[in-house]
């Protein structure tokens, strides 16, 4: 017996014709939630279209990926328009998207941009108005969902860093209608009775609609207003809301929250070991220079032949004396020589030295006789010679 069998790439080959004849498949608009989305390094994008019960494949290509005017994420809610056909090598049929559009999130868009500028304007972003997130807290507050990997997310990272730190959960629902409310009350009552060193406010990823108690103006008034510091751990790293902009700190994730508010105390007792080790080496090595410094001076001259000193100075002041000594005397010596010079000037002036030579003074009544006019007969007078004086009479 002849069977007629066909091979599977004619078989995907038929299937892929049939797909591709389907008007209705050529041009369909399908609404759904984005799963195992993943950006490929060529551009092209990849992910899982999924409601309650059912799945299906697509992609994106590179040059419709690159007119799409937002980033699509795992759980965002979307309408892609494309055509279904099928992939012949693997046999998987799929969506060839050529448009995405954000299933009903232009309005909530609108609304966070318009929230947001509106706080921005009243300030309630500033820099200035954040606290300070206390360095070693004692309790920890959070405001999550008390089902949900969040709070064990929180508590597992918190008591991993902290054994002694106490998480106190004040549970709220973290989306749906009055959620924003339950929110914001919760953080009231964590500030009047004083429940916490440190507030956490979070949740997991979620899609804008998910989010959106976050994006609520009475929730940003109550973090706002709140005396003690608030972290904001909502969604993924990727998703920032109102809260985030109005929190103290912002932390990408609530494992993240939890690092950034409770400090690694293991950490904190290795640089404490670690300082002490410093510390001591530093004193040590103080102790032994200071103890080089002792033996270098117990070694120098003052201690080892202390009147060594005094008889330096005992030379020097020879010395000085010495060259006073001499200075004198040569000051003696030039004035000496000053002296005999001008005696001998005097000399050589004086009348005396005239006398030597046979003259004579004439003194009438202490006066000398200049001219004979001075005289008269019988006057008295002395006469001075080189080597004396006599009294003489005038005839």
């Amino acid at each position: 017996m002849k069977y007629n069998a066909v091979t599977v790439t004619q078989l995907n080959k038929y299937i892929k014709e049939r797909f591709d004849e389907d008007e209705n498949l050529n041009a369909i608009l399908v609404k759904g939630e984005i799963s195992n989305f993943k950006n490929h390094y060529t551009g092209h994008l990849y992910f899982t279209l999924k409601d309650e019960n059912s799945l299906i494949k697509c992609i994106m290509f590179k040059s419709y990926a690159e007119k799409l005017a937002f980033k699509p994420t795992d759980g965002m809610k979307v309408m892609v328009f494309g055509s279904v056909s099928v992939f012949e090598r693997d046999g998987v049929y799929q969506i060839y998207v050529k448009t995405m559009l954000e299933d009903g999130m232009g309005d909530l868009h609108e609304q966070f941009e318009k929230l947001k500028a509106k706080l921005e304007k009243e300030g309630l972003f500033d820099q200035k108005h954040k606290k300070k997130i206390p360095l070693y807290p004692k309790v920890v507050g959070v405001l999550t969902s008390q089902t949900g990997a969040v709070i064990r997310d929180i508590i597992n990272v918190s008591t991993r860093r902290n054994p002694n730190v106490h998480i106190r959960l004040l549970p709220v629902p973290v989306q749906g209608p009055g959620a924003a409310e339950q929110i914001a009350e919760k953080i009231k009552v964590m500030n009047e009775k004083k429940l916490a060193d440190v507030i956490i406010v979070g949740r997991g990823g979620g899609s804008l609609e998910d989010l959106w108690p976050f994006n609520e103006e009475i929730v940003a008034r109550a973090i706002y207003e709140s005396e003690l510091p608030i972290i904001s751990a909502v969604g993924h790293e990727t998703d920032f809301t109102i809260a985030d902009f109005v929190a103290d700190l912002r932390a990408p994730t609530p494992s993240a929250a939890a690092e950034l508010a409770v400090p690694d105390v293991y950490e904190l007792k290795e640089k404490i070991i670690n300082y002490q080790n410093r510390m001591r080496q530093s004193l040590k090595k103080k102790i032994e220079l200071m103890k080089l410094r002792y033996e270098k001076c117990m070694k120098s001259r003052v201690f080892t032949d202390p009147t060594r000193n005094i008889k330096d100075k005992y030379i020097i002041l020879d010395t000085y004396i010495k060259r006073l000594e001499t200075k004198i005397r040569n000051i003696q010596k030039e004035k000496q020589t000053k002296y005999v010079e001008i005696v001998a000037k005097l000399d050589t002036l004086s009348p005396l030295k005239t006398l030597t030579r046979g003259y004579c003074l004439t003194e009438k009544e202490g006066n000398i006789i200049k001219s004979v006019k001075q005289l008269e007969t019988n006057d008295e007078i002395k006469l001075k010679f080189y080597d004396g004086e006599k009294k003489a009479k005038v005839l």
